[in-house]
């Protein structure tokens, strides 16, 4: 890993010389890189060493002072993002989905099953889940969707739309009411909703995924566009039942 570091005090070759030499002295640091004019270090380490530690190889010469630059907080942000596994990083939306699963069962549980009812109550129940995270923070979430949904990037409102949108499909979900144009505005909005996700993940795109409003960073990837799939294959299938027993 390699972070960079703001350096006061280096006024010329030998301050630059002997800052680099202590620097590299500290254990797990691999190579130092000193940048005179810009007042920098730029430092190779095999693992992380803290800030404080560095700063206290120079603790003799207190003209030389040792701070994060503006970006390391973000390049920290970023390694520790590619060491998760992929659990831990989709953690919080499998706990969401797990949840909803089980809650809904158990209550279809206790009368005689019936499918087509739960997949009401999970979308219903899905549905506000969802809002709820991106009503949180509104605002964050409408940035975040628009650097990747196809109608957001035409109308910036409309991520603040979107949350309503859903908050609404599930109290309708829930109230069962006029279940054919429930399912079928579900069909339409999750499918506008997958062709920004597939564009994205396809073009290998490293943004965040808006699913959780911006509660949560994750990433956009397969797991994004299985979440919008499974809303449009339950919302067509709704649609095909209510047809069909006509």
């Amino acid at each position: 890993m390699t972070h960079t570091y703001d350096i006061s005090g280096m006024t010329c070759i030998n301050c630059e010389t002997k800052v680099q030499k202590l620097l590299s002295a500290v254990q797990d640091v691999k190579q130092v890189d000193i940048d005179l004019a810009k007042q920098q270090a730029r430092i190779e380490m095999d693992k992380h060493v803290s800030t404080s530690k560095l700063q206290a190889a120079l603790k003799d010469y207190p003209k030389y002072q040792l701070r994060e630059s503006g970006n390391m907080h973000m390049q920290m942000e970023s390694e520790q993002e590619e060491t998760k596994t992929w659990f831990q990083t989709y953690k919080p939306i499998l706990l969401i989905f797990a949840y909803i699963i089980a809650a809904t069962l158990l209550t279809e549980l206790r009368s005689n099953f019936n499918w087509m009812q739960w997949m009401n109550n999970f979308m219903g129940a899905f549905f506000l889940t969802f809002s709820f995270f991106k009503l949180l923070d509104l605002k964050g979430f409408a940035e975040n969707y628009f650097s990747y949904d196809i109608i957001a990037k035409r109308w910036f409102s409309y991520g603040y739309v979107y949350a309503f949108i859903e908050l609404a499909l599930g109290l309708a979900y829930l109230t069962s009411f006029n279940p054919l144009l429930t399912n079928s505005i579900t069909f339409v909005v999750m499918s506008i909703s997958i062709t920004g996700v597939l564009q994205s993940v396809f073009n290998k795109r490293k943004i965040k995924c808006a699913c959780l409003g911006a509660v949560f960073n994750l990433p956009m990837s397969t797991v994004t566009i299985i979440e919008d799939a499974l809303m449009i294959a339950m919302s067509f299938i709704s649609i095909l039942t209510l047809l069909l027993h006509k």
